[in-house]
Parts: C-alpha cells; sequence; structure tokens
C-alpha cells in the first residue's frame, strides 16, 4: 500500500508538470504541432535511462525512491495516450507527412535519448 501512496504522489507531480510544459510549450511554439508531447516523451525516457543506471548502480534495494520517481513521476509526466491521440489528430487532418515525421521521430528521439541518459549516468557514476 505504500508503494501505491508513492507512485500516486509522484503520478500526481509528474502530470502536474507535463501540463504546464504543455502550456509553455503551446504559448512558445503553437499548437500546430504536437512540440510538448514529443519534448516530455523524449525527456522522460533520457531521465528514465538515467535513472536505471543509478538504481541498478548504486541502489538497487530503494523499491520506494524507484516507485516514486520511476513509475510516479516519470510515468506521469511522460504519456503514450497522448503521442497516440497527436498522431491520429495530425492524421486525421491529412498532415500525412507530418504524421509519419512524429511517429518516427518520437520513437527513434525517444530511444536515442533513453541510450544517451543510459550512457551519461554511466559515465558520471562510473
Amino acid at each position: 500500500m505504500q508503494l501505491l501512496l508513492f507512485a500516486a504522489v509522484g503520478g500526481a507531480i509528474g502530470a502536474s508538470v507535463r501540463h504546464l510544459v504543455n502550456v509553455g510549450v503551446g504559448r512558445w511554439l503553437g499548437g500546430t504541432f504536437p512540440w510538448s508531447t514529443l519534448i516530455v516523451n523524449i525527456v522522460g525516457c533520457a531521465l528514465m535511462g538515467a535513472l536505471f543506471v543509478y538504481f541498478v548502480a548504486r541502489w538497487p534495494e530503494h523499491h520506494t525512491a524507484r516507485t516514486f520517481l520511476a513509475t510516479g513521476i516519470l510515468g506521469g509526466f511522460t504519456t503514450f495516450s497522448a503521442f497516440a491521440l497527436d498522431f491520429w489528430v495530425l492524421f486525421e487532418r491529412q498532415a500525412h507527412v507530418a504524421a509519419a515525421l512524429y511517429l518516427a521521430g518520437s520513437v527513434v528521439a525517444s530511444l536515442v535519448a533513453f541510450v544517451g541518459g543510459l550512457a551519461l549516468a554511466r559515465a558520471v557514476l562510473g
């Protein structure tokens, strides 16, 4: 039950930060392309890669922190459902090139960010 509470509180924090990013990026770049979802998913993947290395190397038994940070905060911050919705909206608007670039770019950039987070954390932690 304690881990559920940590996941829920972390999720609320992550979702709140995602909302602030959505609002800020929407004001900055406009709403014609889903930049905010792309940004949160890439940043979230980079952080997840770094956290993975940190928890394996330094804190393997700390389930509370891992649940709070990875499942909670990063789970609430990143969003696959918004990614799917954004893709479909672009597709239905007949913006097929943008939809395809968003689809491929999101997957590739998120995986590259995850591996980059892993590599950076491994370099820092030794």
